[in-house]
Protein backbone atom coordinates (compact mmCIF):
# COMPACT_ATOMS: atom_id res chain seq x y z
CA UNK A 1 0.00 0.00 0.00
CA UNK A 2 1.61 3.39 -1.15
CA UNK A 3 1.78 5.71 2.08
CA UNK A 4 0.84 9.60 2.10
CA UNK A 5 3.31 11.72 3.84
CA UNK A 6 2.44 15.29 4.15
CA UNK A 7 4.72 18.03 4.14
CA UNK A 8 3.67 20.73 6.43
CA UNK A 9 6.40 23.24 5.52
CA UNK A 10 2.78 25.48 4.37
CA UNK A 11 1.96 25.95 7.61
CA UNK A 12 5.40 26.84 8.99
CA UNK A 13 5.23 29.36 6.42
CA UNK A 14 1.60 31.23 7.52
CA UNK A 15 3.36 30.78 11.23
CA UNK A 16 6.48 32.43 10.36
CA UNK A 17 4.94 35.13 8.22
CA UNK A 18 3.41 36.78 11.58
CA UNK A 19 5.42 35.30 14.20
CA UNK A 20 4.49 33.54 17.44
CA UNK A 21 3.06 30.11 17.05
CA UNK A 22 -0.43 30.72 15.10
CA UNK A 23 -0.72 27.96 13.38
CA UNK A 24 1.18 25.02 15.79
CA UNK A 25 3.15 23.66 13.21
CA UNK A 26 3.78 20.10 15.84
CA UNK A 27 -0.10 20.47 16.49
CA UNK A 28 -1.32 20.60 13.20
CA UNK A 29 1.28 17.79 12.39
CA UNK A 30 -0.45 16.03 15.36
CA UNK A 31 -3.68 16.42 13.96
CA UNK A 32 -2.64 15.41 9.90
CA UNK A 33 -1.63 12.11 11.70
CA UNK A 34 -5.17 12.03 13.47
CA UNK A 35 -6.63 12.37 10.49
CA UNK A 36 -5.19 9.60 8.65
CA UNK A 37 -1.81 10.38 6.97
CA UNK A 38 0.94 7.64 7.31
CA UNK A 39 4.09 10.16 8.08
CA UNK A 40 4.86 13.76 8.22
CA UNK A 41 7.76 15.55 5.83
CA UNK A 42 9.62 18.78 6.47
CA UNK A 43 12.03 20.27 4.54
CA UNK A 44 14.11 22.67 6.23
CA UNK A 45 16.41 25.26 4.38
CA UNK A 46 19.15 27.06 5.45
CA UNK A 47 17.14 30.43 5.52
CA UNK A 48 14.60 28.98 7.93
CA UNK A 49 11.67 30.74 5.05
CA UNK A 50 9.19 27.93 6.66
CA UNK A 51 10.09 25.13 8.70
CA UNK A 52 13.08 25.03 11.45
CA UNK A 53 15.32 22.48 12.72
CA UNK A 54 13.82 23.38 15.82
CA UNK A 55 10.70 22.13 14.35
CA UNK A 56 12.34 19.09 13.42
CA UNK A 57 13.73 18.22 16.39
CA UNK A 58 10.08 18.68 18.29
CA UNK A 59 8.66 16.50 15.18
CA UNK A 60 10.70 13.51 15.74
CA UNK A 61 9.97 13.39 19.95
CA UNK A 62 6.04 13.91 19.33
CA UNK A 63 5.07 12.42 16.17
CA UNK A 64 3.94 8.66 15.91
CA UNK A 65 4.02 8.18 12.22
CA UNK A 66 7.67 8.22 10.20
CA UNK A 67 9.25 11.56 9.96
CA UNK A 68 11.22 12.14 6.55
CA UNK A 69 13.32 14.94 6.66
CA UNK A 70 14.34 16.10 3.23
CA UNK A 71 17.36 19.17 1.97
CA UNK A 72 20.46 19.46 0.39
CA UNK A 73 22.91 17.67 2.53
CA UNK A 74 24.76 20.62 3.90
CA UNK A 75 26.65 20.21 6.87
CA UNK A 76 24.08 21.66 9.13
CA UNK A 77 21.68 19.53 7.41
CA UNK A 78 23.66 16.37 7.64
CA UNK A 79 24.12 16.92 11.47
CA UNK A 80 20.53 17.62 12.31
CA UNK A 81 19.73 14.42 10.92
CA UNK A 82 21.93 12.66 12.62
CA UNK A 83 21.20 14.07 15.76
CA UNK A 84 17.69 13.90 15.07
CA UNK A 85 17.51 10.55 13.49
CA UNK A 86 14.12 10.74 11.24
CA UNK A 87 12.97 7.32 9.64
CA UNK A 88 13.80 8.75 6.34
CA UNK A 89 15.76 11.34 4.90
CA UNK A 90 15.79 12.57 1.74
CA UNK A 91 18.09 14.19 -0.37
CA UNK A 92 17.22 16.90 -2.67
CA UNK A 93 19.68 19.10 -4.63
CA UNK A 94 18.21 22.48 -3.83
CA UNK A 95 20.54 26.01 -4.20
CA UNK A 96 20.12 28.03 -0.76
CA UNK A 97 18.06 30.79 -2.71
CA UNK A 98 15.47 27.99 -4.44
CA UNK A 99 11.72 29.08 -4.44
CA UNK A 100 11.18 25.14 -3.86
CA UNK A 101 12.71 21.65 -5.65
CA UNK A 102 13.47 22.14 -9.23
CA UNK A 103 15.33 19.24 -9.99
CA UNK A 104 17.10 15.62 -9.04
CA UNK A 105 20.28 14.75 -8.64
CA UNK A 106 22.77 13.60 -11.52
CA UNK A 107 24.11 10.64 -9.38
CA UNK A 108 26.88 9.34 -11.37
CA UNK A 109 28.39 13.10 -11.52
CA UNK A 110 28.16 13.27 -7.33
CA UNK A 111 28.33 9.32 -6.88
CA UNK A 112 31.02 9.83 -4.55
CA UNK A 113 29.35 12.39 -2.55
CA UNK A 114 26.22 10.79 -2.22
CA UNK A 115 27.59 7.36 -1.61
CA UNK A 116 29.45 9.12 0.90
CA UNK A 117 26.71 11.02 2.74
CA UNK A 118 24.46 7.87 2.69
CA UNK A 119 27.07 5.69 4.52
CA UNK A 120 26.93 8.91 7.10
CA UNK A 121 22.85 8.27 7.40
CA UNK A 122 22.94 3.90 7.07
CA UNK A 123 25.50 4.17 10.14
CA UNK A 124 22.83 5.49 12.32
CA UNK A 125 19.86 3.07 10.74
CA UNK A 126 18.49 6.02 8.46
CA UNK A 127 16.80 5.29 5.80
CA UNK A 128 17.96 6.98 2.63
CA UNK A 129 15.96 8.24 -0.40
CA UNK A 130 17.43 10.32 -3.35
CA UNK A 131 15.49 12.68 -5.47
CA UNK A 132 16.22 12.19 -8.98
CA UNK A 133 14.82 12.93 -12.56
CA UNK A 134 12.58 10.22 -14.11
CA UNK A 135 15.58 8.76 -15.85
CA UNK A 136 16.16 4.94 -15.39
CA UNK A 137 20.20 5.94 -15.43
CA UNK A 138 20.03 8.40 -12.66
CA UNK A 139 17.60 5.72 -11.11
CA UNK A 140 20.63 2.99 -11.16
CA UNK A 141 23.26 5.90 -10.17
CA UNK A 142 21.05 5.93 -6.99
CA UNK A 143 21.59 2.60 -6.55
CA UNK A 144 25.41 2.63 -6.59
CA UNK A 145 25.61 5.45 -4.27
CA UNK A 146 23.87 2.99 -1.90
CA UNK A 147 20.85 4.65 -1.46
CA UNK A 148 17.77 2.38 -0.29
CA UNK A 149 14.86 4.28 -2.43
CA UNK A 150 14.67 7.18 -4.79
CA UNK A 151 11.59 9.74 -5.14
CA UNK A 152 11.11 10.21 -8.43
CA UNK A 153 10.67 14.23 -9.01
CA UNK A 154 6.92 14.44 -10.52
CA UNK A 155 6.99 18.73 -11.61
CA UNK A 156 7.25 17.06 -15.10
CA UNK A 157 3.90 14.53 -14.63
CA UNK A 158 1.84 17.71 -12.84
CA UNK A 159 2.75 20.10 -15.81
CA UNK A 160 2.09 17.99 -18.40
CA UNK A 161 -0.77 16.21 -17.38
CA UNK A 162 -3.84 18.21 -18.67
CA UNK A 163 -2.05 17.79 -22.09
CA UNK A 164 -2.03 14.25 -22.03
CA UNK A 165 -1.45 11.80 -19.22
CA UNK A 166 -0.27 8.99 -21.26
CA UNK A 167 2.35 11.05 -22.39
CA UNK A 168 3.15 12.63 -19.24
CA UNK A 169 3.03 9.43 -17.01
CA UNK A 170 5.36 7.81 -19.78
CA UNK A 171 8.90 8.74 -18.25
CA UNK A 172 8.17 8.07 -14.53
CA UNK A 173 7.01 4.22 -15.73
CA UNK A 174 9.95 3.95 -17.30
CA UNK A 175 11.85 5.01 -14.16
CA UNK A 176 9.84 3.38 -11.44
CA UNK A 177 10.35 0.01 -13.33
CA UNK A 178 14.06 0.82 -13.49
CA UNK A 179 13.79 0.87 -9.45
CA UNK A 180 11.93 -2.26 -9.17
CA UNK A 181 14.51 -3.70 -11.04
CA UNK A 182 17.52 -2.17 -9.08
CA UNK A 183 15.91 -3.04 -5.36
CA UNK A 184 14.91 0.01 -4.55
CA UNK A 185 12.26 1.82 -2.59
CA UNK A 186 9.78 4.26 -4.81
CA UNK A 187 8.40 7.50 -3.40
CA UNK A 188 7.17 10.10 -5.42
CA UNK A 189 6.62 13.93 -4.74
CA UNK A 190 6.23 17.40 -6.20
CA UNK A 191 3.09 19.04 -7.63
CA UNK A 192 1.27 15.77 -7.29
CA UNK A 193 -2.60 16.73 -6.41
CA UNK A 194 -6.27 15.32 -6.23
CA UNK A 195 -6.21 16.06 -10.06
CA UNK A 196 -3.52 13.70 -10.85
CA UNK A 197 -2.69 11.91 -8.24
CA UNK A 198 -5.07 8.42 -8.76
CA UNK A 199 -3.83 8.19 -11.93
CA UNK A 200 -0.31 8.43 -10.92
CA UNK A 201 -1.06 5.49 -8.58
CA UNK A 202 -2.83 3.55 -11.09
CA UNK A 203 0.11 3.45 -13.43
CA UNK A 204 2.78 2.90 -10.71
CA UNK A 205 1.45 1.01 -7.93
CA UNK A 206 4.23 -0.51 -6.60
CA UNK A 207 4.79 3.48 -4.69
CA UNK A 208 5.69 2.64 -1.66
CA UNK A 209 5.26 6.50 -0.47
CA UNK A 210 4.47 9.95 -2.07
CA UNK A 211 4.63 13.32 -0.27
CA UNK A 212 2.71 15.84 -0.60
CA UNK A 213 2.30 19.52 0.67
CA UNK A 214 1.33 22.66 -1.20
CA UNK A 215 -1.27 20.98 -3.34
CA UNK A 216 -2.67 19.37 0.02
CA UNK A 217 -2.83 22.41 2.34
CA UNK A 218 -4.00 24.92 -0.41
CA UNK A 219 -6.96 22.18 -0.98
CA UNK A 220 -7.10 22.87 3.29
CA UNK A 221 -8.14 25.88 3.10
CA UNK A 222 -11.50 25.16 0.98
CA UNK A 223 -12.18 21.56 2.35
CA UNK A 224 -10.73 21.23 5.48
CA UNK A 225 -7.69 19.69 6.83
CA UNK A 226 -9.51 16.43 7.92
CA UNK A 227 -11.52 15.72 5.10
CA UNK A 228 -8.42 16.77 2.60
CA UNK A 229 -6.00 14.39 3.96
CA UNK A 230 -9.36 11.29 3.69
CA UNK A 231 -9.79 12.16 0.61
CA UNK A 232 -5.66 12.26 -0.46
CA UNK A 233 -5.81 8.91 1.01
CA UNK A 234 -9.19 7.95 -1.43
CA UNK A 235 -6.73 8.26 -4.65
CA UNK A 236 -4.20 5.78 -3.38
CA UNK A 237 -7.10 2.86 -2.57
Amino acid sequence: MTKLSVNINKIAVLRNSRGGNCPDVLQAALDIERFGADGITVHPRPDARHIRYDDVRQLKQKIATELNVEGNPIESFIDLVLEVVPAQVTLVPDAPDALTSNAGWDTIRHRDFLAEVTARFHEKGIRVSIFVDPDPVMVAGAKACGADRVELYTESYASRYGAGREEAIAPFVAAAEEAKRQGLGLNAGHDLSLENLAYYHACIPWTDEVSIGHALISDALYLGLENTVQLYQRQLK
